[in-house]
């Protein structure tokens, strides 16, 4: 009996021994195993690229297609009639205020001259003994007045007959350039027949159609950037605003008048305009970091408290060479430069700033 009790003393002091050695081992298991984890999910945080800026004064510009119109452009009529006998001008041709573009034909223009000239002189001799009789109680009054009358009216045929040869030479309105040229030499042309058209274009207009909603913030005499298609960039001055809107597009002319000296700049060609509609806050950045909502808005991705994860929208204020500048943003932000398609909005993040001047990319 004592011997069976040592035994069974003796398994149960094993078993013991190895429950005890089982739970001290499986708490090392677990502090081991808790250690990873937290150490997992500290790692798990996204890392991004943040760069802070803090937003500058900026003309907000409103971006739109223009097209170039002449200063003026005028269809050169013939005030009297007879044939084309000459053309000074070519199409194309710079002409100044007063250069003959076409000659008429005088024809019997100059008979026509002495004779009335002859018919001026005989009424002013004749009014003339009519005055000296009429003192002398030869002759009434109302002689006299008649052949006043008709001296008066001798004058003014004479005149007519000096103008209608100064009308055989067409000259130009002003200074231009000739665009078209329909009389030809032979022609026979008419009183409002057209003999030319010329063409003012310096300076030259710029041409667009400003939306309702911007049309209040346009002013006049606002300095204007204005591209040609070719790249080439001039400047501008805005001289007129429509004050009545197009009826179909809720739009207002807009011009906007560029010097022009040597024509270089023809009418009908196709620009953009960048008009300016006053100074905001806006932020440069690189178009690189523009990203999408959830909804479909674009906007930029930045830090804000607490490392979470912000979107803003963006109202674009101008798109230069050196970066686009976006408003409609907090003061200073902690803009994420790279990584922000891989984090959302209300995430936590671990920001690493980056250095370096210029928009961020």
């Amino acid at each position: 009996m004592k011997r069976s009790y040592l035994v069974a003393a003796g398994v149960a002091a094993l078993v013991s021994g190895w429950v005890l050695s089982g739970q001290i081992g499986s708490g090392r298991v677990v502090e081991e195993a808790v250690a990873p984890r937290a150490a997992i999910a500290e790692e798990v945080l996204p890392h991004v690229r943040v760069r802070a800026l803090t937003a500058e004064d900026r003309v907000n510009e409103l971006l739109l297609f223009g097209r170039s119109e002449a200063e003026r452009s005028v269809d050169v009529m013939a005030e009297t009639t007879g044939r084309v006998i000459e053309r000074r001008v070519a199409k194309g041709d710079r002409v100044a205020r007063g250069d003959v573009l076409v000659r008429i034909a005088i024809d019997d223009r100059n008979a026509r001259l002495a004779e009335a000239d002859a018919m001026v002189e005989q009424r002013r001799l004749a009014f003339e003994a009519a005055r000296q009789l009429s003192e002398k109680q030869f002759r009434s009054t109302v002689n006299v007045a008649q052949n006043k009358a008709e001296l008066e009216a001798a004058r003014a045929q004479l005149e007519r007959i000096r103008l209608d040869i100064e009308r055989c030479t067409i000259r130009a309105p002003f200074a231009g350039v000739v665009d078209q040229l329909p009389a030809e030499i032979g022609h026979f042309v008419e009183v409002g027949g057209t003999v030319a058209r010329v063409v003012d274009l310096d300076p030259i207009l710029i041409v667009g159609a400003v939306a309702e909603r911007n049309v209040g913030h346009v002013k006049v005499g606002a300095t204007t950037a204005v591209r040609l298609l070719d790249g080439t960039e001039v400047v501008g001055a805005v001289r007129y605003i429509s004050k009545v809107g197009t009826a179909a597009t809720r739009t207002f002319r807009v011009e906007v008048e560029v010097d022009n000296p040597d024509g270089r700049i023809a009418e009908g060609l196709t620009t953009e305009l960048r008009l300016p509609l006053g100074r905001v806050r806006a932020h440069r950045v690189s178009p690189a970091v523009l990203t999408l909502s959830e909804e479909g808005a674009v906007g930029i991705k930045v830090v804000g408290e607490n490392d979470i994860v912000e979107f803003h929208p963006v109202q674009l204020v101008a798109d230069t060479p050196e970066g686009m500048w976006l408003g409609g943003l907090p003061e200073r932000i902690r803009l994420i430069t790279v990584g922000q398609e891989f984090v959302r909005a209300g995430q936590r993040v671990v920001p690493v700033a980056e250095t370096g001047a210029g928009p961020s990319s």
